[in-house]
């Protein structure tokens, strides 16, 4: 399972922070803390699964991806793959880069809302539910046309009420 994804820059900032077990805001500061102090002593020829068993507890794994400036992050435990995983980050990076345009930071930061229904399409719950970029992409072009049209903004919502009254 994927106990959490995280995007950080190499300041050690959060850019994104999805936890899929309950954390207190206390406990998911040091966990990302930790998270950086390992990631930023790591040399660039090291590879990319790191033993996380003193920061998110017994039989967890860091594995992650380098770009630029940003850490692409996967907290998981024993029964997921290291190699599967860093396939994933590949797949949400090639998923950024074509909603983006060659993904920066600044993309991460200002459109944190399009990045998180990026993400979950591809994780829900900890759990992998998509690999491929193109489905991905699909999927969130999709949200964000009924997002554009205005269907899935509450203040457009009429109620059940409104429905029934309009049919008789």
């Amino acid at each position: 399972m994927i106990l959490a994804s995280l995007i950080m820059n190499t300041q050690g900032k959060p850019r994104l922070t999805k936890f899929y077990e309950h954390l207190s805001v206390e406990r998911q500061q040091e966990v990302l803390r930790a998270v950086y102090s390992v990631l930023s002593s790591r040399a660039d020829n090291l590879c990319s699964f790191v033993e996380s068993d003193d920061i998110f507890g017994p039989d967890t794994k860091l594995v992650y991806k380098h770009f630029a400036t940003l850490y692409f992050v996967f907290v998981i435990d024993n029964a997921e793959s290291e190699l599967g995983i860093l396939d994933l980050i590949q797949v949400f990076v090639e998923t950024l880069d074509r909603c983006f345009k060659n993904v920066c930071e600044l993309d991460i930061v200002h459109n944190f809302n399009k990045v998180h229904t990026i993400l979950d399409e591809i994780v829900m719950g900890g759990q992998v539910v998509e690999t491929s970029s193109a489905e991905v992409m699909k999927a969130v072009q999709d949200i964000w046309k009924l997002e554009r049209v205005g269907d899935l903004n509450p203040a457009n919502v009429k109620g059940i009420g409104h429905y029934r009254n309009s049919r008789s």
